[in-house]
């Protein structure tokens, strides 16, 4: 008689030097919402809406690796002199994503801000199908396609005309706005990490050509009124920061600099 206990054990074994999710944009569309993530290289953004009414969002830092799995099979053979003999083996290990999210903002339960989210159980909380789609915690999120602009990754608001004068902010305070560009696709958000507190976010698509910026509004927390409008920027990129200029969705006149996030 043979009896097997199957003993599995968790190491890292390196992060993987091509980040999958870097510059992507993902969709699932599930009970008639939709929800959309959005990645940098180290930052990311989910949010939750249905039709014009914003729902939720959240997000902050997350990473991603590998995580290898190794199976220790145990033998138990029981023989006909009745003596036991145990045998092991280890079988060859496989290598799952290794995903991990740490909460900067959320919208609808401030209580999250500052936890870390690990989905790399082994059950399945968080993998990837052949790079078209990924699972988290079993939804399935399709890759939108990639659009190729300078624009794409993680920007903090260093600077904002105010009366004609720029006013510079120190993009490294609590207090921020974020945007992020991705696929296609732009959002917004605007929180504090030490006070936990959300102030507003919006977002949906956008292109970028010859100097030339437009974001068309999916959704707005502030007034879903604005859903369904288009904004004309010009920009330029200048020393590595964005310098966006033209009219807000109140139709004030509008200059702002953008500086690409790294911490």
């Amino acid at each position: 008689m043979i009896n097997f206990f199957v003993f599995v054990f968790f190491y890292f074994s390196g992060i993987d030097k091509v980040n999958p999710l870097k510059n992507t944009s993902w969709i699932l569309e599930k009970d008639g919402k939709i929800e959309v993530r959005i990645y940098s290289d180290s930052f990311f953004v989910s949010t939750l809406y249905d039709g014009n009414q914003f729902i939720s969002t959240y997000g902050g830092f997350y990473s991603l690796g590998l995580k290898k799995v190794d199976i220790l099979v145990e033998h138990e053979i029981e023989s006909n002199d009745g003596l036991d003999i145990e045998i092991d083996m280890v079988l060859d290990g496989y290598n799952y994503p290794n995903y991990i999210e740490a909460i900067e903002f959320n919208s609808t339960d401030s209580s999250y801000i500052g936890d870390t989210l690990n989905f790399s159980d082994f059950a399945h909380n968080f993998y990837f199908n052949e790079n078209k789609s990924i699972y988290i915690n079993e939804n399935r999120f399709m890759k939108l396609k990639h659009y190729d602009s300078k624009l794409n990754g993680s920007w903090l608001m260093s600077g904002i005309e105010r009366g004609g004068e720029i006013r510079m902010r120190d993009v490294n305070r609590s207090r921020k706005t974020m945007k992020m560009l991705a696929g296609g696709r732009f959002q917004w958000i605007a929180y504090d990490i030490d006070k936990k507190g959300f102030y507003g976010t919006g977002g949906g698509i956008f292109t970028s050509e010859n100097g030339n910026y437009i974001e068309n509004i999916e959704f707005f927390s502030r007034d879903n009124s604005k859903v369904g409008i288009s904004l004309a920027f010009n920009f330029e990129v200048k020393e590595g920061d964005w310098h966006h200029k033209g009219f807000s969705s109140k139709g004030d006149p509008k200059y702002e600099i953008w500086t690409q996030r790294k911490q």
